[in-house]
């Protein structure tokens, strides 16, 4: 019986012995590679969707340029002049429909000597943004990951933005604008991450310049939008509707991101994620094949890889400031953010001084960022992410200085504003490049709260920005020529990051680095 038994044994393995020893682990990155598909239908499908959060988040933050505007005023019958300020009590009105409906600044009176408060709910509500972006961008990174974060943030910024219509007064207006803001942070940090996430390593430089163009579209969209509902309540509701639209059809069709299932030992639903790429972009990925976080990718300690693989990795900003590696980035981004954000925010503040039509002003500028986008998209890939940081930069800060010495009559004025055109040019250029460069320089665990501080950073700069238009003269230019420099100066201390992966863990990042 025994001799028996022993002839009738296979002569290869078992299937399941088999299937353990020929088990491949790759990272999500050498696996979007090799089996699945670097941006295929499923990665375009996911990003169009996605990036539509960017529109949204445009209209919550320029729909200011619109609802806080000052109207046109005419004198009333039997007055051949008149002023708003200091002029004779009923000798104007208010064009565009009376009553005080057309702006914040017609219903309250916000002129004059009150005319601080519309540059004050302005600046508070890009501080609540600075907030947001930090919370959101933690929050992300650990319970509510990128999608959960995404639809709280859009349901928030829906009900915010309808209250704000129902403002009674100046300081409820006040209140609900720096609300919306905190949840405004967070939509187009979460959106940019959860789009960019799934996308392979050759592709994501393009992907990631592409999310712009929503931004910019948002803004031109927005403009029809206030042109057809030109009163502040209506246009507040008209531009919160979309968001509660995207909740509940968009969203539907969003995928969590693979990576943060990933880092939370979800390893069964990061699988079926990378199935479902593979399939929809008609490539076939093995059954034997398994994705591993990237430190585990070369360990052959078949017990520890199943450990580790259910582990909750987390992190927070504090594990980011622990290692010197990632302390000295983020002290780096920050500073890039910061800079950047004065210099594209002050020199786009001006719109609503020219006089001209400002819904074509709005439209014009928003399209004008474009090409911007298109060229640094294009050549990210080329030159790679720290030249093309360092070129845009300084491209603006030249224009800039040179507008700071440019006269404001005659020739000169027309010359100063063709340099402010090109240093906003070269500002959008750089804008869109640091998202992706900053998140490349992070690791899973904690580039969403990476990102949430260079976001903050960005806030800051959008708050002060205001403060420097004022002073008015050359000076403004000075300023925004300065940080410009500034900023590619610091760009100098970045590594590249043009086809290196995108690390899932701390530990990993640093081994990773280390070996190359």
């Amino acid at each position: 019986m025994t001799t028996n038994h022993n002839l009738r044994q296979p002569l290869i393995p078992p299937p399941e012995k088999a299937e353990k020893t020929d088990i491949e682990r790759l990272c999500i990155d050498d696996m979007l590679q090799k089996y699945c598909g670097e941006f295929g239908k499923w990665q375009m499908k996911h990003f169009v969707l996605t990036c539509m959060a960017w529109a949204l988040e445009a209209f919550h933050t320029m729909v200011m340029i619109f609802a806080d505007k000052q109207p046109e005023f005419t004198c009333e019958p039997g007055f051949l002049e008149c002023d708003v300020c200091g002029g004779e009590p009923g000798s104007w009105r208010w064009e565009g429909g009376g009553g005080g409906v057309v702006s914040t600044v017609a219903e309250w009176g916000l002129v004059c000597g009150e005319k601080y408060k519309v540059g004050l709910v302005q600046a508070l509500f890009f501080g609540g943004c600075m907030i947001g972006a930090g919370i959101f961008g933690h929050l992300s990174d650990s319970k509510l990951g990128r999608k959960g974060s995404l639809i709280v943030v859009c349901i928030l910024n829906a009900i915010f933005g309808l209250l704000t219509s129902l403002s009674p007064n100046y300081l409820t207006y006040v209140v609900l604008r720096i609300l919306t803001g905190f949840s405004t942070g967070g939509v187009g940090l979460c959106a940019f991450v959860l789009a960019t996430e799934p996308v392979g390593p050759s592709k994501r430089g393009m992907a990631g310049m592409s999310t712009f163009y929503f931004f910019s579209g948002g803004i031109a969209l927005l403009s029809g939008i206030a042109y057809i509902f030109q009163t502040w309540r209506s246009l507040y509701i008209a531009s919160s509707v979309p968001s509660i639209i995207f909740v509940l059809v968009i969203i539907l069709f969003i995928s969590e991101s693979p990576r943060w299932y990933l880092i939370r030992g979800q390893n069964d639903n990061a699988m079926k994620i990378m199935r479902a790429i593979a399939v929809t972009n008609g490539k076939y990925l093995p059954e034997n094949v398994c994705v591993a976080r990237d430190e585990e990718v070369n360990d052959n300690d078949q017990k520890s890889i199943e450990d580790r693989s259910k582990e909750v990795i987390t992190g927070s900003i504090v594990d980011a400031l622990k290692s010197p590696l990632t302390r000295i980035r983020l002290f780096l981004v920050v500073g890039i953010n910061f800079t950047c954000s004065i210099v594209y925010y002050g020199l786009s503040l001006n719109v609503v001084n020219l006089e001209t039509n400002l819904y074509i002003n709005v439209l014009v500028n928003s399209v004008a960022e474009i090409p911007a986008y298109f060229l640094s998209a294009v050549l990210i890939d080329r030159f790679g992410r720290k030249p093309l940081g360092v070129g845009t930069q300084w491209f603006s800060g030249i224009f800039c200085l040179a507008g700071s010495f440019m006269g404001s009559k005659g020739i000169w004025k027309v010359v100063r504003m063709a340099c402010g055109v090109w240093g906003i040019f070269g500002m959008a250029a750089t804008y869109n490049l640091l998202f992706i460069y900053a998140m490349e320089l992070f690791p899973t665990v904690v580039r969403n709260a990476a990102l949430g501080c260079a976001t903050q950073a960005a806030q800051l700069g959008a708050i002060l920005a205001p403060f420097v238009v004022v002073l008015g003269g050359g000076l403004p230019f000075m300023i925004f020529g300065v940080c410009g420099i500034i900023g590619g100066f610091l760009t100098f201390y970045l590594p590249e990051t043009l086809n290196k992966p995108l690390y899932d863990t701390m530990n990993g990042m640093v081994d990773g680095e280390s070996e190359a």
